[in-house]
């Protein structure tokens, strides 16, 4: 179990509250975790990437030049991998990266990610509630009055952020929006700082806490 301080919209504090989440033994959490991020990072990869073989590049069907008598080497192609223009040897061809991981170690690995950045995480009371319209600025100076400072990483969890926060959020490339049921372990561990609204932290418990 973790204590983490409110703060309201001005970043001053606005009480406490605790964060239980059940976490990986201390033995086994490092590797889990890195699994996590492994997997992660590689069903992220379209696996598009694509060259041609020497039997899919077009041309080359008649022979260069004779066999003998040239004083060069002999040649039944253009399209050979010898040649600029043929074909490519065991180059990348279209290909599944995803990783298999089952659903209770996935689960397992978010909440043990979480709780390590317990330190990194700030709990705002009512979120962006006063704002009326979007206004980058305001997200950018209560950024500053809970101590994050410029250009550090921000990860801003929302239970169900408000357009106006979204537009507001967009053009602030340091800062990602999710929502709280959409946690994902890369995030937790890239961000240098967790925003979270007091809403979403409930909802982190009540998604990720029955285990």
């Amino acid at each position: 179990m973790a204590t983490c301080d409110i703060r309201d919209w001005q970043g001053k504090e606005a009480g406490k509250t605790d964060l239980t989440l059940k976490v990986a033994k201390e033995s086994s959490a490092a590797d889990l975790v890195q699994r996590a991020v492994v997997r992660q990072l590689a069903n992220a990869r379209q696996g598009t990437a694509s060259t041609l073989t020497r039997a899919e590049v077009a041309g080359g069907g008649r022979k260069p030049y004779k066999q003998k008598g040239t004083g060069r080497a002999r040649q039944g192609s253009i399209r050979t991998p010898l040649r600029p223009g043929g074909g490519v040897i065991f180059g990348p061809k279209p290909r599944d990266y995803s990783l298999a991981m089952n659903r209770k170690e996935r689960r397992l690995a978010l909440r043990t990610a979480l709780m390590s950045r317990v330190d990194a995480i700030t709990v705002v009371k009512d979120f962006g509630a006063s704002l009326d319209s979007p206004k980058t600025k305001e997200i950018t100076a209560a950024l500053a009055r809970f101590g994050i400072e410029a250009g550090a990483k921000v990860l801003l969890v929302l239970d169900s952020p408000s357009e106006v926060v979204r537009r507001s959020v967009r053009n602030l490339e340091k800062v990602k929006l999710i929502a709280a049921d959409q946690l994902n372990v890369f995030d937790l561990l890239h961000a240098n700082h967790l925003v979270v609204s007091e809403q979403a932290l409930a909802k982190i418990q009540e998604v990720y806490g029955d285990e």
